[in-house]
């Protein structure tokens, strides 16, 4: 695994901290520095304008443009939707004299910018030297309401440091932003104006029609006397404050941004509900929203923290993760999803993937299970389109899209959005999942029901039965792993399909015995029949699984075997990343993999298999993959714990938490890997906690590393909060509130209160 950090940022425990202004690094810092509420997403970018290289992103869950892309053959997309960068909020123009400061052109020194896990805000200092002599002491801070989605705050800060004199602002709210793949803007001025103390504009997308209002109000440390600027896409007000030296003077923005993707609203009512949260807004205090903000964040931590003695980095990392997880998605708005890079770059477009139910869902069941509930309420909302995309591909029920943004397929590769069919049972395994362990039995009588009966509809359309072997399966397929094309018989999606009938089944007879009158509305709805039954419970018996029997290694497909061989160390670190270095076809000659596809499932339904399988398993295709996938690391460092290899499950782990921090991928710059870092929570929880989640319960078998010399971390089970703490000498197991649950540990059944278990650190299990 050849991945080398690059370390610039100060280790702390709390804290991001970069001392000094790197231009060639500027875009990776913008990625870590982003800021986010699950409404909407801001990079780390230079409010005060930057000549230099950046990605300038505001980004909005829910907002997005089209793209068609013309084709003429059946059932492959002819559009895509894709998330689009949105109005910069925080634009802001300061000059003295003027001169006007810009980090690429300016004097600067004691740059630091520090992202504030505790408090959840962004602060920026610098000292800017003018050309006549001048020192300006700048602070910038910014936060995204987690209170209050529709609520951003900038607060900008001068102290001149050998003079007195004023200082030229302009603050503004700009939507002549470039969406950057696109190479153009994507908006259109909709309505501009002041009302009162506000200043706001709203926009519409071209293509798209989606509606933008964004306003501002201010507040200082000294009246202002403000002068409207406005023009095509962009509104602000023009201002000037008085300094006197050695002392600090400030002005305060408080905004609000409000779509139309939460609602139908007309232009209208989207301007009229929009002034009205701002006047709202404007009656706040920013010492009071830094009070909210800092509370919402202790209150986070109380409940979700991992705590890590003797490893200073990778205590910093987890915690980025937990907060970027937070920041990304906390289920306040029902039918958003987790985009690949979050709301933090345009990279992957703002898609979500099979990754939300496979590595994001178990964090927020354990953590927040309203936005486990709320992610597949997306799915839910979205089983509309997915049925229509059923028809597309001539199958019946429902096909969810490999790639989206709305619920349609947005995956211009065919090879992908034809031919990758586990999307379905990645979310009937969520449904699975989740209604495990939190007990939610309204969500799945409610609408999980008829999600699965229309994802069995698909699978039961989309598979065949084979000639020589008499099974059922699916032909013409590309499993998770991505480096084999066009296959039969995948052994992920064939078993994760029968899986899926098996769940939908058992939901179905579970349901009309206990809850008849459910039952009897989804089968009115659906219009399921008895023969469909029969014939889901004929496919899942006869499913082909394809193992050999000697080994007990699953082959990946038919075929894989005897595929040619290739020893992925023989291939030259600068040949990575594949896609990057060989050609497209190449990719898909050998028996290399691009990331776990047997293991993953392995991985899910860890208890049906035994640890000879699993090392059977681990061994034959560890040494094929190459992961070329920043999801694959964590699995392999799963598994590698469970079987007993405790070096190989740290090799693989020690990036985990700082894949972007440290940028390990050396493309940190494009946005950050969110799906990723739900990975490296996993990996903490799963491989070293040795928790599973797919038994009859709750189960833990920790270990610790050798580097650490204790950890902790929290989840929550059917309303409780237990807390897991690991020494080097003893495992302790606390309910924290919530009264007390029954776990398994080390194989023995407990009963966890408040006042504790503690077990010897199993036999073994001292990781050395």
């Amino acid at each position: 695994m050849a991945k080398v950090a690059d370390k610039y940022l100060k280790v702390d425990p709390w804290a991001i901290i970069e001392e000094g202004f790197d231009p060639e690094r500027n875009r990776t810092s913008e990625s870590i520095f982003s800021l986010g509420n699950e409404y909407m997403g801001i990079r780390g970018y230079a409010e005060e304008g930057y000549s230099g290289d950046s990605l300038q992103g505001s980004y909005f869950n829910g907002l997005n443009e089209q793209l068609d892309i013309g084709n003429h053959y059946k059932g492959i997309i002819r559009s895509l939707r894709y998330m689009v960068n949105a109005v910069d909020w925080l634009y802001t123009r300061i000059s003295v004299n003027g001169e006007q400061l810009d980090l690429a052109k300016s004097k600067i020194s004691d740059y630091v910018r520090k992202l504030d896990l505790r408090s959840g805000t962004y602060r920026r200092e610098l000292i800017w030297h003018l050309n006549d002599g001048k020192s300006l002491k700048v602070v910038f801070t910014r936060l995204v309401s987690m209170t209050m989605s529709h609520l951003g705050l900038q607060r900008v800060e001068f102290e001149p440091l050998n003079f007195s004199g004023s200082v030229d602002i302009c603050a503004g709210l700009d939507f002549s932003i470039i969406h950057e793949e696109r190479g153009e803007c994507m908006w259109s001025s909709l309505r501009s104006g002041e009302q009162g103390a506000t200043t706001a504009i709203m926009a519409r997308t071209a293509n798209t029609a989606n509606n933008l209002f964004s306003s501002f109000t201010l507040q200082s440390s000294q009246p202002l006397q403000l002068t409207r600027v406005e023009h095509d896409k962009f509104i602000g007000q023009n201002f000037t404050m008085e300094l006197a030296q050695g002392e600090s003077a400030y002005f305060t923005k408080l905004v609000i941004n409000y779509s139309d993707s939460e609602a139908a609203h007309t232009a209208e009512e989207l301007w009229s509900k929009g002034l009205a949260l701002a006047e709202s807004a404007s009656q706040l205090k920013d010492t009071q929203i830094f009070a909210d903000q800092t509370a919402y964040w202790n209150a986070i931590w109380e409940t979700s923290d991992i705590r890590i003695e003797g490893d200073p980095e990778n205590q910093q990392g987890i915690r980025f993760c937990i907060f970027q997880l937070y920041q990304t998605y906390h289920g306040d708005h029902p039918g958003f999803n987790i985009g690949a890079k979050g709301l933090t770059g345009e990279v992957y477009r703002g898609l979500a993937f099979w990754d939300t139910e496979s590595y994001c869902l178990p964090f927020y069941m354990f953590n927040n299970p309203k936005a486990a509930r709320s992610l597949l309420d997306f799915r839910y909302k979205t089983l509309p389109q997915a049925m229509q995309r059923a028809k597309h591909v001539d199958c019946e029920g429902a096909c969810y899209p490999i790639a989206t943004i709305d619920g349609t397929e947005s995956c211009d590769l065919w090879q992908h959005s034809n031919l990758q069919l586990h999307v379905g049972t990645a979310i009937s395994y969520g449904i699975w999942h989740y209604v495990k362990n939190t007990g939610d039995k309204e969500f799945l009588h409610s609408k999980g029901a008829e999600m699965l009966v229309q994802i069995s509809r698909f699978y039961a359309t989309r598979g065949q039965w084979g000639q020589q072997s008499g099974k059922y399966g699916y032909f013409g397929v590309m499993g998770p792993d991505e480096f084999q094309l066009m296959v039969n018989n995948n052994c992920y999606i064939n078993l994760m399909a029968q899986k899926s009938f098996e769940y939908t089944l058992d939901t179905l007879r579970e349901m009309k015995e206990q809850s008849p009158t459910a039952f009897a509305m989804v089968a009115e709805k659906t219009g399921l029949l008895d023969e469909e039954l029969t014939d889901w419970e004929n496919k899942a018996d006869n499913m082909k699984i394809p193992v050999d029997e000697v080994t007990g290694v699953f082959e990946e497909h038919d075929g894989f075997f005897d595929m040619p061989h290739i020893d992925i160390h023989s291939i030259p670190v600068t040949e990575f990343p594949l896609y990057s270095n060989w050609s497209y076809d190449r990719l898909y000659r050998y028996d290399m993999i691009k990331q776990p596809d047997v293991l993953m499932f392995m991985f899910l339904y860890n208890g049906q298999f035994s640890n000879e399988a699993k090392l059977a398993n681990y061994e034959y295709y560890e040494s094929r993959c190459i992961h070329e996938s920043s999801l694959s690391p964590s699995i392999h460092s799963i598994l590698a714990s469970e079987i007993g290899k405790p070096e190989e499950a740290y090799s693989f782990f020690e990036f985990a938490t700082r894949l972007d921090l440290d940028n390990y991928n050396r493309n940190t710059r494009e946005g950050l890997h969110t799906t990723s870092i739900a990975a490296a929570w996993m990996n903490i929880v799963y491989g070293f906690g040795g928790m599973r989640s797919d038994g009859a319960r709750l189960s833990f078998q920790p270990t610790l590393p050798e580097r650490w010399n204790e950890y902790s971390f929290q989840v929550m089970y059917e309303g409780v909060l237990l807390r897991i703490l690991v020494n080097k000498t003893s495992v302790t197991l606390t309910a924290i509130h919530g009264g007390s649950t029954d776990i398994i540990v080390y194989g023995q059944s407990i009963t966890v209160d408040a006042s504790g278990t503690t077990l010897p650190l199993g036999e073994g299990m001292l990781a050395r």
